[in-house]
């Protein structure tokens, strides 16, 4: 090679990493033309060149420098028989081989995660590896990993919980079928910077607004689970899991775990908060209902009761006035206000009733961290500092 006056560092590091692959009579140049890098190869007195589909920056040349060894093993090989052009063409579509085995490789990988049930393997995995095996079929290709992960998830909103999934999804698959050698590892998944969506500040319904919304409710199932979730805290699709055991209210969603990866919570014995009128609290008698199975809305399929309810609510006048209070307070009234409302409402009586912060968690069904992160602006001033100490402890 020969001797450069390039001062960058990266440039003298792909240049040492092209030799260290080649042996020492190899006459390789790599240059900059028009803010590409371009290939020269001297052989048998003969110059051939190429420019690449990488640029002169530090990210191109390091992923130019891996291909550029690709086609230099091409090229003195019976294959390529020492034609630049051919060697290049030749490792560009062995680059991702999607042509002949893409579909075969996710077809293995979904067997590869039998713990995977098919609606998640629909929901959060076929959608982007869809869009990856048409990026990777089209003609102009990735041109490696960050490039792919980039092209794959722009369908999806930046910092968005449903574009974490994607992203998970597709890195899952790019290990997968990189480290089995069934893409080239220039398509090695990468971790790419993540504009973070501002988190939604939930707003809580107060008693008075939830005695105004039951009010207003003309179905009498519907008025009983607005009762069931402001009172014991429910999360909606908690509503069809409720029993009575041993005289006192129990419910049996098993959810998983924020926080704690591969956990689910256990059945938890639940704790009224009773909602307040000006005569003090109410007892809609929920307890001995459940008991008698009272009937409950339908709530669709499993794990959609919260789109149920969200769906109920947006069709009433008094929801969408409460809706438009929330916005001035440039928060987010959703389903889980009812929920909001329980952990608010826990928080202000904590002194009264003696409720740590471990107490509250337990009853809503998720860690303490968790609670935190959540509603720890629902906890009283002064006390919110000492129980990050206690949890940092």
């Amino acid at each position: 090679m020969p001797v450069t006056t390039h001062k960058n560092d990266w440039v003298k590091a792909a240049r040492q990493a092209m030799r260290a692959e080649m042996h020492s009579g190899a006459a390789w140049y790599i240059s900059e033309s028009r803010g590409s890098v371009k290939l020269e190869v001297l052989h048998e007195g003969k110059k051939q060149s190429r420019i690449l589909e990488y640029e002169w920056d530090k990210k191109g040349l390091f992923n130019a420098a891996r291909r550029i060894i690709e086609i230099y093993k091409n090229f003195y090989s019976d294959t390529g028989k020492f034609s630049l052009a051919k060697s290049c063409e030749v490792v560009n579509t062995a680059s991702s081989k999607s042509d002949i085995n893409l579909d075969e490789t996710i077809k293995d990988f979904r067997e590869f995660l039998p713990t995977v049930s098919k609606t998640t393997w629909e929901k959060s995995y076929k959608p982007v590896l869809t869009k990856t095996k048409e990026l990777l079929t089209s003609k102009k290709k990735p041109i490696d990993g960050e490039d792919l992960m980039l092209k794959a998830l722009k369908q999806w909103e930046q910092g968005s919980r449903s574009r974490q999934i994607a992203r998970r999804a597709l890195q899952k698959f790019l290990d997968y079928a990189v480290l089995r050698g069934k893409l080239s590892n220039i398509y090695a998944p990468v971790r790419i910077t993540e504009t973070l969506k501002k988190k939604r500040i939930g707003y809580a319904l107060t008693d008075s607004q939830i005695l105004e919304l039951i009010a207003s409710e003309t179905d009498k199932k519907w008025q009983f689970a607005y009762q069931l979730l402001a009172v014991y805290g429910l999360r909606p699709e908690e509503l069809r899991h409720l029993v009575v055991k041993d005289g006192e209210l129990w419910n049996m969603y098993e959810k998983s775990m924020g926080g704690v990866k591969g956990q689910k919570t256990e059945p938890r014995k639940l704790a009224p908060l009773y909602v307040k009128d000006g005569q003090g609290c109410i007892d809609w008698n929920l307890l001995e209902r459940v008991s008698l199975e009272e009937e409950l809305p339908p709530l669709g399929q499993d794990g959609k009761g919260g789109e149920a309810l969200g769906t109920r609510l947006r069709r009433n006048k008094t929801w969408l006035k409460f809706k438009k209070q929330a916005e001035k307070l440039k928060e987010e009234l959703v389903p889980y206000a009812f929920r909001h409302r329980f952990a608010k409402v826990a928080h202000e009586r904590s002194t009264e009733l003696g409720l740590s912060i471990k107490d509250i968690s337990f009853v809503m069904g998720h860690t303490s961290e968790v609670h935190q992160q959540n509603y720890a602006r629902f906890i009283p001033d002064g006390i919110s500092d000492k129980f990050a100490k206690q949890l940092a402890a």
